[in-house]
């Protein structure tokens, strides 16, 4: 990070004691000040994925499979009409549902589930070697390769996976993939994210960059009109709820450790507080411009630790086999959860005025979707897009796809978005035309 940053302007950081440098959002009077030309200029675009393991509950997902009154829903959005896409009401002009998109699986080659997450994003067409998972390069390196310019990260990779040894393989825990079996390992210990983001190795373990850089943020906001302090305020005070989540954190960790319990002490980290923490810090990432692309992994494929998710039930829930045994309320309940935190990172990233008056969602392609759609279906796969690129995309709308069309369809259709001009991806057979705002 250190050898990037002089590539930046020197305005578009606060600097501390111990070359502590920390990123800032776009402001308008520093803008001002050092590069005019800037100013109302169109942000830059980003990519997000949020990738959601074991697949979804149909019937309580796509719209028009509810088996049951109490499953359907009527709110604000109309093509948001499932209880399990209703907390995406909190942005739901903003979104758009897509539906009818399928892979092919490599039958020969290994476990579906194995398959689900590592293959998702794979620019590699599936049975191209029936016996190998066609793990190539992934959606977010290629579009890297256009808006990635001279940020300090090219690419980041979230994980919410809190476990040291897992019983599966790398495969099983990684969506972005550099290369054919080279995968771009998730960060996913949120002391080591916070200072691969903002620290440098001069500073102590126990220092906050907050405290660090708080002289100069003093300094530069004497200098800010009215607008601009409060936007600075903001953003060093999100900065500083992500260091109290990590507290708090590391807090409870430490006591679960202490206790004898029958699961590994990391099965009753409250799952929501892990995930609001990591977003937080993917949020603060695409803000501040450390970087412009990003994925994120909910949680491993298949993973057979059951886990504390404190908002819905007061026992451990195990994933995967809800999954794999039918209707439950407890499936139902999950599928809300993730989505409750992909809507409320989308509503933060709404939050977010950018420099031209827009948003960050409205400058980024956020993606929420599985490898699979239920157990090991590779058909009609749940996929949900919040934000319209830099205004690239139909929002508010729910696209229904031919039955099997291809999931590379939209790959490439968000390849082609940021600049490329690819004929193919993967085994896509077109653009997803009727997703572009401009068709």
């Amino acid at each position: 990070m250190k050898n990037s940053m002089h590539k930046i302007p020197r305005r578009s950081f606060l600097r501390g004691t111990v070359g502590a440098v920390l990123a800032l959002p776009w402001l308008e009077s520093l803008a001002d000040a050092d590069v005019p030309a800037e100013r109302g200029a169109r942000p830059p675009q980003r990519a997000a994925f949020f990738y959601l393991p074991n697949g979804v509950l149909r019937q309580e997902f796509f719209p028009g499979e509810q088996k049951n009154p109490e499953q359907k829903y009527a709110g604000p959005h109309a093509h948001l009409s499932t209880r399990t896409l209703k907390p995406l009401d909190v942005v739901g002009s903003k979104v758009t549902l897509v539906t009818g998109l399928s892979r092919t699986q490599n039958s020969q080659a290994s476990d579906p589930h194995e398959q689900g997450g590592s293959c998702w994003l794979s620019e590699l067409a599936p049975l191209s070697d029936p016996k190998r998972v066609p793990r190539g390069r992934t959606l977010d390196h290629v579009i890297a390769e256009r808006i990635g310019g001279e940020t300090p990260f090219r690419t980041l990779e979230f994980s919410c996976n809190p476990y040291a040894d897992n019983k599966e393989s790398i495969h099983f825990d990684a969506i972005s993939w550099v290369g054919p079996d080279h995968c771009a390992r998730a960060m996913r210990d949120p002391a080591l994210v916070y200072r691969r983001l903002f620290m440098n190795r001069q500073a102590a373990p126990d220092d906050r960059i907050t405290d660090l850089v708080l002289a100069d943020a003093q300094a530069m906001s004497r200098q800010l009109g009215g607008a601009d302090r409060h936007k600075l305020g903001e953003y060093l005070e999100s900065i500083r709820s992500i260091e109290r989540q990590m507290d708090r954190l590391s807090a409870m960790r430490g006591e679960l450790a202490r206790l004898n319990l029958p699961e590994p002490p990391a099965a009753h980290l409250p799952r929501g507080r892990y995930l609001q923490l990591m977003g937080d810090f993917m949020v603060v990432a695409l803000q501040s411009g450390l970087t412009r692309v990003a994925t994120f992994m909910a949680a491993p494929e298949r993973w057979d630790t059951a886990c504390r998710f404190e908002e819905i039930s007061d026992k451990l829930l195990h994933h995967h086999g809800l999954s794999h045994g039918g209707w439950s309320d407890d499936w139902r309940l999950l599928d809300e959860f993730y989505m409750t935190h992909f809507a409320q990172i989308a509503a933060k990233m709404d939050s977010i005025q950018e420099a031209d008056g827009s948003t960050l969602l409205d400058n980024t392609m956020f993606t929420f979707g599985s490898g699979l759609s239920d157990g090991h279906t590779y058909n009609n796969l749940p996929i949900v897009i919040a934000g319209s690129g830099c205004g690239r995309f139909k929002t508010g709308v729910h696209l229904k796809c031919q039955k099997s069309t291809p999931l590379a369809n939209l790959w490439l259709t968000q390849a082609n978005a940021v600049g490329h001009q690819k004929q193919r991806f993967a085994d896509s057979t077109r653009e997803l035309t009727e997703l572009l705002a401009n068709r």
